[in-house]
């Protein structure tokens, strides 16, 4: 069992001020627990988090020997660089099961996936079970070998679940399946009918009567200079 000292929190003291000094600012509660402003190390709860999780049972124990069996219940991250910025401790009343969403480890060769090209679909990731705070798993093992066939798939009740532990979820709800892999099929691109395509004509049409427009489109007996020629004088 996990276990993590505490000290009750001196509310004078800044939250800031605490996180300098390597402290978590926390609380814990719950329906027999008067909610308690608490301290636990940074770097201890770091660990027990990563270990934990939300689903299994931690002790607080604080110098003066007092004991609270609690879960991890919300932890406030900082949203750049994902450190633990507060922590809520839900504490579980003696002799009470808890019923909890456990995370779902999905384990073993799928001979559907291997040998017939199909596709895990992992319909759910996390499970509701209940159980005494000290028979909670940390997970629980999903094995995808029993997916044999395209067919096949894995229900609730076809989970394995540890001593003292009650499922809390329809036995028939679906945990994971496999779905057919299909070919994608790339179309041919339409064929191009030329008869429809107007074709742009250069220069201007020549109406019947009218003088063709000179190769720079100037009309006929006009020089490029603009000025039309005139012939010359008699004197």
């Amino acid at each position: 069992m996990l276990s993590l000292a505490f000290e009750k929190r001196d509310m004078k003291q800044k939250n800031g001020s605490l996180r300098e000094d390597a402290q978590l600012p926390a609380i814990f509660y719950g329906p027999k627990e008067t909610s308690t402003p608490i301290t636990v190390s940074m770097k201890e709860f770091g660990k027990v988090w990563k270990e934990a999780g939300e689903s299994s049972v931690v002790i607080l124990r604080n110098k003066a020997g007092a004991e609270h069996e609690a879960l991890i219940y919300e932890v406030d991250v900082h949203p750049v660089t994902g450190v633990p910025r507060h922590a809520d401790f839900y504490v579980i009343e003696k002799g009470k099961k808890v019923e909890v969403a456990v995370t779902l480890n999905f384990t073993g060769v799928s001979p559907a996936v291997k040998d017939k090209g199909g596709i895990l679909v992992k319909v759910q990731r996390d499970l509701k079970i209940e159980a005494a705070p000290r028979d909670l798993p940390r997970e629980i093992i999903v094995d995808i070998s029993k997916l044999v066939e395209l067919t096949d798939t894995i229900k609730a009740k076809d989970l394995v679940m540890p001593t003292g532990v009650e499922l809390k979820v329809a036995p028939d709800e679906v945990i994971a399946s496999i779905a057919e892999a299909k070919e994608e099929v790339v179309e041919a691109p339409a064929a191009i009918d030329m008869a429809n395509i107007e074709v742009e004509t250069k220069g201007k049409e020549v109406k019947e009567g009218e003088a063709p427009a000179a190769a720079d489109g100037k009309k006929a007996g006009e020089a490029k200079g603009g000025d039309t020629k005139k012939a010359p004088e008699k004197k």
